[in-house]
């Protein structure tokens, strides 16, 4: 085990493995066998909020030309950029702050010319830079470049005609390409898929083409009403809740791929009740916003993940950002201590963390939620 750094937690601190690839939390015990020496952190009680974000979402910008119709950024061919000088700041400040990985995406990054240089600048200052691209506009050059990022993630909705479908123009072709260019110089390459109401039944030959190209993952995203998406009605179907979780394991024996569940889907999976090895299998946890993961905005916004427009500071202030880790984000992490029913009586609340602040508190998508509510009584018309 080659381990590439590591950052004190008040629980004992967390392990950055390069080979295999992971961050691993271990205890205070576990630490000092590691050779690191006691941090003052370990004089505070084991729970609590982290130091610092894990990772950081950076939205570069709102810049793309594909106008896919339920774009969570309302990304638009001049929409607003954060600039590299910015970028580069914020960087440094999120390497201070001890964060180990930033996923770098938009709107369309790779529009950006200076994209390679913030992911050079990220590794420079110790951060591992990640990316997310529908793969317009990259060709073999770009893709060479690309081994400057740890995982690189294309968006496929859909294989053929559901791809147009799904995003509202016909882009699988380039997408399919640029995972062949990518899968050619570098093995972390993986599909993000966005899970709709009219995406979920193709989200099998999605599964089927990431065993096809021998991608790393298949990671399934959950469709969420926020930007021109808010315009659409793709939430998911309390049947597609329940199914969610069981099609997700065959996607896994069927394929013998990785599949990975982004914490949007996870009242749908403890529904199901699973084990906690299960659950941890698929990379199953409740909405981390403002607790492991965090995000920047192209106008500068600090916000407690990349689809909630609430900031909580200027990151382009010195010092703003970890500040505001300290003292904020408490509509993230005090959710579960106030939490209404059904989420208060629900065993899996604290994994679970009252599901996506992003659709709504109590999550609609939670078949729990969805039973509890359909016990209320009506409200009496006054006639």
């Amino acid at each position: 085990m080659k381990i590439a750094r590591a950052r004190p937690e008040r629980f004992g601190g967390i392990v950055e493995v390069e080979s295999p690839r992971a961050l691993l939390h271990v205890d205070r015990q576990m630490m000092r066998e590691l050779g690191y020496p006691d941090s003052p952190l370990w004089q505070l009680p084991p729970e609590g909020p982290l130091s610092a974000p894990r990772e950081v979402h950076v939205v570069l910008s709102r810049r793309c030309a594909a106008g896919c119709r339920g774009c969570y950024v309302d990304a638009t061919p001049g929409g607003a950029a954060l600039p590299f000088e910015d970028a580069c700041r914020i960087l440094d400040e999120l390497a201070a702050m001890g964060v180990f990985h930033v996923a770098l995406g938009g709107g369309e990054a790779i529009e950006l010319d200076y994209l390679f240089a913030v992911a050079s600048h990220a590794r420079r200052v110790g951060i591992t830079p990640n990316l997310t691209t529908s793969g317009l506009g990259l060709d073999a050059k770009a893709a060479e470049k690309c081994r400057v990022f740890g995982q690189i993630n294309v968006s496929v909705d859909g294989v053929g005609a559901a791809y147009a479908a799904a995003r509202g123009f016909d882009g699988f072709r380039h997408a399919e390409r640029a995972l062949r260019l990518l899968r050619a110089v570098k093995r972390e390459v993986g599909v993000n898929c966005v899970v709709s109401r009219s995406s979920f039944p193709h989200v099998p030959e999605v599964a089927r083409l990431v065993r096809k190209l021998r991608l790393n993952e298949l990671e399934l995203l959950r469709f969420k009403p926020v930007g021109r998406g808010a315009r659409l009605d793709e939430e998911l179907t309390p049947a597609q809740c329940r199914e969610l979780w069981p099609m997700a394991r065959r996607l896994v024996w069927r394929e013998r791929i990785r599949v990975k569940l982004d914490c949007s889907f996870a009242p749908m999976v403890f529904w199901h009740r699973p084990s906690a090895k299960a659950a941890a299998f698929f990379g199953v946890q409740g909405c981390v916003g403002g607790d492991v993961l965090a995000a920047v905005q192209p106008e500068g916004a600090f916000t407690g993940c990349s689809f909630t427009a609430r900031p909580a500071a200027d990151a382009r202030i010195p010092g703003a950002m970890a500040e505001a880790w300290r003292s904020g984000f408490s509509e993230f992490r005090d959710y579960a201590a106030h939490a209404p029913e059904p989420c208060a009586s629900c065993e899996y609340l604290r994994l679970c963390n009252g599901g996506c602040r992003a659709v709504g508190t109590p999550d609609p998508g939670c078949p729990r939620v969805q039973e509890h509510r359909s016990r209320l009584p009506l409200p009496v018309v006054a006639g």
